[in-house]
């Protein structure tokens, strides 16, 4: 499978897991792939309202593009909405992070599964009250 396929999976995984813990979820059409600047995920339920980058990770630390990480917070910022990195370490699940939390690499950006578990959420977690 492709890793744009598999990136699409990931997306509507989470849709559906957000959508029955209770929350409205949209995809975002054309993420990723459009010069403006936007989101994988909105989701709300009336108390949480967020935008979500969703990422797939095979190894233990997951690099980011600065660039579109800025851009992503730009966005949700824009829109009022809680900006979370969403990243599905294998067989680790999904996991949360505010990325101003994002460790800097110099050129890029970088988020650990240990540094994710200390200092973000698990989706448990995340959706237990609703709130961030």
């Amino acid at each position: 499978m492709s890793a744009k396929r598999k990136g699409t999976a990931a997306e509507r995984e989470l849709l559906h897991m957000l959508c029955d813990a209770g929350f409205s979820c949209v995809r975002v059409a054309g993420s990723g792939s459009i010069a403006e600047p936007s989101c994988d995920l909105l989701a709300g339920n009336g108390l949480l309202k967020m935008a979500i980058e969703c990422k797939t990770c095979m190894a233990k630390k997951k690099y980011l593009d600065k660039n579109q990480i800025n851009e992503f917070k730009k966005f949700a910022e824009k829109f009022g909405l809680i900006s979370f990195l969403a990243v599905r370490f294998a067989r680790n699940g999904w996991w949360f992070i505010s990325p101003e939390k994002l460790e800097s690499t110099g050129k890029g950006l970088a988020i650990s599964l240990e540094e994710i578990q200390k200092d973000g959420k698990s989706f448990e977690g995340l959706i237990k009250n609703g709130v961030a």
